[in-house]
């Protein structure tokens, strides 16, 4: 294409993305002809923990190998990539000895001794003065808390581990051998002072877990090195630059969001596995209202802040589907489970999302789930599309009574709604969320997690220097639905209902 106000010749350049779900990855190439970017996923893999010995880890090495496979992938379509950059999902570390060594497979957020020894932790470090020292949410899927485990424990991470490195930063060490900790994922583990944008090392000290495993930080958008001869030369590539972007998924998700207008107060909630709601800030919200409400801190590129709220998401959906295939004995399609879903009916049910019974593995979510409302007093048909229903319903009424806590907490109305992520595939899950709060709901793109990484290389790289700048290029390249709100009356009805338990 042509620039029109110099009349030159922009080339095409090409960028490597990797992102890691709890689920499942890919790795996308994203053609920028200086103005717009389009996508093309040149690599898919699954994902999924592993149980061994009664613990849930992730395989690392597995994962290291698909990222491997994605980059030759991808360099064979693409061969002048400029750069790369990997985001995963947060909360989950592993460790690596004083000989640069790989200690084990980490362990996941949903192993249940992670949860389980909470309480000893806030015997040491009350839960309210640790939300006061690291500003973020105090949700036990944190890394803290499994940092905590392992000292509980005296796990072979404590005595041996030299470095704690969150996923992405582990990947980032096997490819170019540098082992250091991009920030907004480093908030995660609940071990930054969010306001010196540091480490706070004395909560570590107050655990009695060394400090010495925490090591140089980086910010999104700087240069983390080339991919290391070694891992070049078993790939038979070359050395590709390797870029920090916000490596916490949902850190990308938000610096990717096309906004439509910044004049108006928007939220936004990024749906799939978990649903995180949240408002953009300059600076953390450290308060008591914001600690009471479950909200917390959490960095995004830029310097800019998040207040969000960790709410568990289609991850219910998703082990009833399960369950659902293995009675049929085959594929059931995202698509089925949402008409089955609309032809049942309103919902005659609720549950909280965030009940813990909902967070762990089960093997059949759908009975926990008609056993739970039995327990409130209410009567669930155990069919797919009534649960399908209940679900999809009670996750909208928790998104509203989020966002109800948002404007509480900001002290300014919500104009718009930005929801970003793999669910608003779900079109209807969209419309429902846009009667339910009342209020416009802009939906897109599902990639907004890649665009969020690319625009850190961009600026890495000298090709914009300013997140609104970066947010131009998003809009301008992306699709997004418009949802209109209407019927809030049954909605309103449904909240009253939802917020009584019965």
């Amino acid at each position: 294409m042509r620039d029109r106000g110099k009349g030159e010749l922009l080339a095409t350049k090409h960028y490597l993305i990797f992102d890691f779900g709890a689920s499942g990855g890919r790795a996308t190439v994203a053609a920028f002809d200086g103005s717009r970017v389009q996508m093309d996923v040149t690599y898919r893999f699954d994902n999924g923990p592993v149980t061994a010995a009664g613990t849930l880890y992730w395989d690392i090495l597995r994962l290291a190998s698909e990222l491997k496979l994605g980059l030759q992938a991808s360099l064979r379509k693409y061969p002048d990539i400029v750069s790369m950059a990997i985001d995963t999902w947060g909360c989950d570390f592993g460790f690596i000895d004083r000989n640069g060594k790989l200690l084990g497979n980490p362990v996941t957020y949903r192993d249940k001794p992670r949860h389980e020894r909470s309480a000893e932790l806030y015997q040491i470090i009350p839960r309210r003065e640790l939300f006061q020292l690291c500003a973020g949410s105090t949700i036990e899927i944190m890394g803290l808390y499994q940092l905590f485990s392992f000292k509980c424990d005296q796990a072979p991470e404590m005595r041996e581990g030299s470095r704690m490195l969150m996923i992405p930063d582990l990947l980032n060490y096997l490819l170019t051998g540098r082992p250091c900790s991009e920030y907004t994922d480093a908030t995660m583990a609940l071990v930054c002072d969010q306001n010196a944008r540091g480490w706070e090392k004395r909560i570590l000290r107050r655990l009695g877990i060394p400090e010495t495993i925490l090591g140089e930080l980086v910010m999104p958008g700087e240069l983390i090195g080339p991919i290391q001869q070694q891992v070049c030369e078993e790939l038979a590539i070359r050395p590709i630059p390797v870029v920090a972007p916000a490596t916490h998924d949902t850190a990308s998700a938000v610096t990717g969001i096309p906004v439509v207008d910044g004049a108006r107060h928007w939220a936004f909630i990024s749906t799939g596995t978990w649903s995180i709601a949240g408002v953009e800030t300059a600076r953390p919200i450290v308060t008591d209202a914001c600690f009471q409400s479950g909200y917390g801190n959490n960095a995004i590129a830029d310097g800019r802040n998040m207040v969000v709220n960790y709410i568990t998401g289609l991850w219910i959906i998703q082990q009833c589907r399960r369950k659902w295939m293995a009675d049929a004995g085959g594929d059931i399609p995202w698509g089925q489970i949402v008409r089955a879903s609309e032809s049942s009916g309103p919902a005659s049910a609720f549950i909280d999302v965030d009940d813990p019974a909902f967070s762990l593995p089960q093997a059949d979510m759908p009975a926990v789930i008609v056993e739970a409302c039995r327990k409130r007093g209410q009567r669930l048909d155990p069919s797919m599309g009534a649960v399908a229903r209940c679900v999809y319903e009670s996750l909208v009424l928790k998104y509203r009574a989020n966002l109800e806590t948002l404007e509480k907490l900001t002290g300014r109305k919500l104009d718009l709604l930005h929801l970003v992520g793999g669910g608003i595939q779900n079109q209807t899950l969209c419309q429902w969320t846009a009667d339910a709060m009342g209020i416009p709901v802009i939906a897109g793109p599902t990639e907004t997690t890649s665009v969020g990484n690319l625009l850190m290389q961009l600026k890495c790289t000298g090709e914009i220097s300013s997140l609104e700048q970066g947010r131009e290029i998003s809009l301008r390249s992306s699709e997004v639905i418009r949802y209109e709100p209407k019927a809030r009356e049954v909605w309103d009805q449904a909240f009253g209902k939802y917020r009584g338990g019965k």
